[in-house]
C-alpha cells in the first residue's frame, strides 16, 4: 500500500452488542484494510473503532458502516456517560504512510459529502478541515449534543458543511474531519463523588487553564463504583501521557482521592508509551530503537 491513513469513527452504542458487530462487519475481511481494533463502553454507552488501509477502501467502509449505525442507533432512545450529537458522532481520519494532512482532509471532506448525500445527514467538518475557526474544536460543535441540534442548528453560525439544514430525526449529525494523531486516555479514580471528578477535569483540561493539549471530563462508572477523568491528549509530543496522570494524581490529593487505574481506548503511537516509560522508570535516553519488537517491524 502506498498510501495509508488511519480512521478512528466513534459510534454511540456500546451496550447491545448484535449492534455493535453488525457495524464493525463493515470494517472486517475487506480488501486494503486492516481492523487494527475496537471497543465498546456500557458506561459511555459507545464504541470506537481503528481501521487503517488505502483511502479509498476505507473511504467505502466507513460510508458502509455508518449506513448502519443510521439504521441501527436511534438517539431518542440513548443514554450514556459520554456526550454525543450522532450516531456516527465523530470520524477522523488521520495520516499515516504516503500521505499528508491535506490529503487527509480531502478525503474527509469526500466522505462527509456523501454521507450527507446517502443518508440525509447534516455533517459538520472539524480540526483541519474545519470551514470556519469555531468549528476545529470537537466539544463546541457538540455543545447541546443531540437533544440541542434542533435549536442549534436554526442559528446561521451552525449551519452544516454537508446536508439538509435540520437534525436528522434518529441518527442526529456527523462530524468529520482531519487531524493528527489523539490519545484517548482514561484516569479512574476511587471516589463515588462526581463533582471531585468534574473539578480535576476542569483544572486539568486546557480551556481551563490545565494542560495545553488535553480535552477532560468526569464521568461516573456506576458499574464499577469510580469516578473517571475521561481524555483526549490530541498533541502527546507536547503534552505526554504521564503529565496528565501525574497532574490528575495531584488534583485528588487535595480531596482524599487516590487514582485507582488507567485505560487506553483505542491505539497509541509506539513514542507516547517510550516516553511515559522513561518518565516513571527514569531512563536516560531511552528510544524506540531498544524495543526489539520495533526492529522487527523496518
Amino acid at each position: 500500500m502506498n498510501k495509508i491513513v488511519e480512521c478512528v469513527p466513534n459510534f454511540s452504542e456500546g451496550r447491545n452488542l448484535e449492534k455493535v458487530e453488525r457495524i464493525v462487519d463493515a470494517f472486517r475481511a475487506k480488501e486494503n484494510i486492516k481492523l487494527l481494533d475496537y471497543s465498546n463502553d456500557k458506561d459511555h454507552n459507545r464504541m470506537v473503532v481503528t481501521v487503517i488501509g488505502e483511502p479509498e477502501s476505507i473511504k467505502n467502509a466507513v460510508i458502509e458502516a455508518v449506513g448502519i449505525a443510521v439504521r441501527e442507533i436511534d438517539l431518542t432512545k440513548h443514554e450514556g456517560q459520554h456526550p454525543r450529537m450522532g450516531a456516527v458522532d465523530v470520524v477522523p481520519f488521520i495520516p499515516i504512510k504516503g500521505m499528508n494532512i491535506e490529503e487527509a482532509d480531502a478525503l474527509a471532506k469526500e466522505v462527509g459529502k456523501t454521507l450527507a448525500e446517502k443518508y440525509h445527514l447534516p455533517v459538520f467538518l472539524y480540526e483541519k478541515s474545519a470551514s470556519v475557526e469555531h468549528r476545529q474544536n470537537l466539544a463546541a460543535i457538540r455543545k447541546g449534543e443531540f437533544e440541542g441540534l434542533v435549536e442549534k442548528m436554526k442559528l446561521p453560525e451552525w449551519k452544516p458543511d454537508f446536508g439538509p439544514e435540520e437534525r436528522h430525526p434518529t441518527a442526529g449529525a456527523a462530524v468529520v474531519g482531519a487531524r493528527m494523531p489523539l490519545i484517548a486516555f482514561n484516569v479512574n479514580l476511587h471516589t463515588t463523588n462526581f463533582e471531585i471528578a468534574d473539578k480535576i477535569a476542569k483544572k486539568v483540561r486546557f480551556i481551563g487553564g490545565g494542560l495545553r493539549f488535553c480535552k477532560a471530563m468526569g464521568v461516573d462508572l456506576k458499574d464499577q463504583g469510580l469516578m473517571q477523568v475521561s481524555m483526549n491528549l490530541t498533541d502527546y509530543t507536547k503534552t505526554a501521557i504521564y503529565q496528565a496522570v501525574e497532574m490528575i494524581r495531584f488534583e485528588a490529593q487535595r480531596y482524599g482521592v487516590s487514582v485507582a487505574g488507567c485505560e487506553l481506548i483505542g491505539l497509541v503511537p509506539l513514542q507516547a508509551v517510550v516516553d511515559t516509560t522513561s518518565y516513571y522508570l527514569g531512563l536516560e535516553n531511552f528510544s524506540t530503537k531498544q524495543i526489539l519488537e520495533s526492529h522487527l517491524m523496518e
